[in-house]
């Protein structure tokens, strides 16, 4: 069975819910499939790992950074994070064989948007010499959110398309 691990960046909820939307999308392609807030990943992942999903929110047009997590938890009223999916990125060795695919929330598609999923993917590249399987991203109504209609099943379908990959390989 294809064991799948989704390590999560959220402020406000919502790509907190896409990940579960993933998670309950592999769990239906016959996927196991886990949830984990950045802060509780691994640094060592799981021999028997066979897909890792990345998904954080676009801020600034990128990754979240010190700053845009400090800006965002006040605007929630916590207290902010040191690190994020872009620090998770630099500290984890991850295994060649494993597959990797990311997704993050954006406010709109398009290229003035930007992408922290892209982001993922680049910082993949650039570090680890890897390409990412797939990338995805899923729209919020604002900053905050919520989410835009639809997109949650949206994710739970890309959540089958990725069991059934993995499952093919």
């Amino acid at each position: 069975m294809t064991r799948a691990l989704i390590i999560v960046e959220s402020y406000f909820g919502n790509t907190r819910a896409i990940a579960e939307a993933v998670a309950t999308g592999l769990l239906d392609g016959g996927a196991e499939a886990q949830v984990v807030e950045v802060d509780q990943a691994p640094s060592t992942l799981p021999a028997d790992l066979d897909l890792l999903v990345l998904g954080a929110p676009t801020h600034n047009r990128g990754l979240p950074t010190a700053t845009s997590r400090t800006k965002a938890c006040e605007q929630k009223g916590t207290r902010g994070s040191s690190h994020g999916i872009g620090e998770w990125l630099g500290s984890t060795a991850l295994p060649a064989s494993l597959n990797v695919s990311a997704f993050d929330t954006v406010v709109s598609r398009g290229w003035l948007s930007g992408s922290a999923a892209k982001a993922i993917a680049k910082a993949l590249q650039r570090h680890q010499g890897r390409r990412t399987a797939s990338v995805r991203s899923f729209v919020v109504t604002a900053n905050k959110g919520p989410l835009a209609g639809g997109e949650e099943t949206d994710a739970r379908s890309w959540g089958c398309e990725l069991a059934d990959s993995a499952n093919d390989g």
